[in-house]
């Protein structure tokens, strides 16, 4: 299983969106609360490409993208095997 790490924000309902369907699919991640670190926010901002929203999602080296683009991966039967490392 691929490392996954996920920026996000208390506050965001698109970050616990992310973060439920990620623990339905059985996926340990780790979260990073930019609110609560913010001195992590100009690392997200840097590793997605100067995107600044959360949810950011990270699947091993694959930046994801955020919450729309996790649920796309998913209903195109992408996220399973990017989780898996193929």
């Amino acid at each position: 299983m691929q490392r996954v790490e996920i920026y996000t924000t208390p506050i965001c309902g698109f970050c616990h969106a992310a973060k439920r369907l990620l623990r339905e699919k059985g996926v340990d991640f780790t979260e990073i609360d930019v609110l609560a670190h913010p001195n992590r926010k100009p690392e997200m901002i840097n590793r997605a490409g100067g995107r600044r929203t959360v949810p950011q999602i990270f699947i091993g080296d694959t930046h994801v993208g955020g919450c729309d683009e996790l649920f796309a991966l998913d209903r195109s039967a992408g996220l399973d095997p990017l989780l898996a490392g193929g």
